[in-house]
């Protein structure tokens, strides 16, 4: 009987508080749930939410589409001068059940994207080889105004050729391997050391997507 007058106590003290302090303290409150439920939500993130083969001029295409948002330890890299680097990966592959699966087309995508202080523009290089090796003399370079127009660029790859009609069998079986992600080999070693601790700089995506016999006709 002692624990349960005492805990009635409390809760009337708390409705009494409660009702004292009135609206401004569900006010404050409330602003700071929102505050906290904002700060779990700025994370890196990327899902495949479209992935769709299709045939053209005698070539097996592939649209990908992706929601990728980057997290505030990304975004503060960048706007410190960073460079940070994205990579996608498709690969086509023909089933065989006495060997292993034979690669019949494969194609990648390489982004370097980097925020200019001096304009304050964000510029995106995409090449089909890597940018650490080439350099950006062989890349395309396009420059935006906010991050957010550099990022559609990199979530949406269209009519890329991945692999030859000739090179697929129509009566074998077949399949797509798709992979996505932050390419952190690219950042200078300090950063690769310190974003292996953070869920930020984690980020990637993959899949696979088997292609039926009437689509390979």
């Amino acid at each position: 009987m002692h624990w349960v007058n005492m805990t009635a106590f409390i809760t009337h003290c708390w409705k009494k508080i409660g009702l004292e302090l009135g609206r401004p303290l569900v006010r404050l409150l409330s602003i700071g749930l929102l505050g906290l439920s904002c700060a779990w939500a700025q994370t890196s993130s990327v899902e495949l939410i479209e992935l769709n083969p299709a045939y053209q001029e005698k070539a097996l295409v592939l649209t990908a589409q992706l929601s990728l948002a980057l997290g505030p330890a990304v975004e503060d890299a960048l706007i410190k001068g960073l460079a940070v680097h994205f990579v996608a990966d498709v690969e086509v592959f023909q089933d065989r059940w006495y060997w292993t699966d034979k690669k019949v087309g494969s194609a990648s995508r390489y982004y370097r994207l980097a925020f200019q202080p001096l304009t304050r523009r964000w510029r995106l290089n995409v090449s089909s080889e890597p940018i650490s090796l080439t350099g950006l003399a062989g890349s395309i370079s396009q420059n935006f105004e906010t991050l957010g127009e550099a990022l559609n660029v990199i979530r949406r790859q269209s009519a890329w050729k991945i692999a030859d009609l000739q090179n697929l069998d129509a009566e074998a079986r077949q399949h797509i391997r798709y992979a996505f992600k932050l390419d952190v080999s690219q950042l200078p070693r300090p950063f690769q050391i310190a974003a292996g601790n953070q869920v930020d700089w984690n980020l990637q995506v993959n899949q696979s997507l088997r292609l039926n016999t009437v689509q390979v006709r």
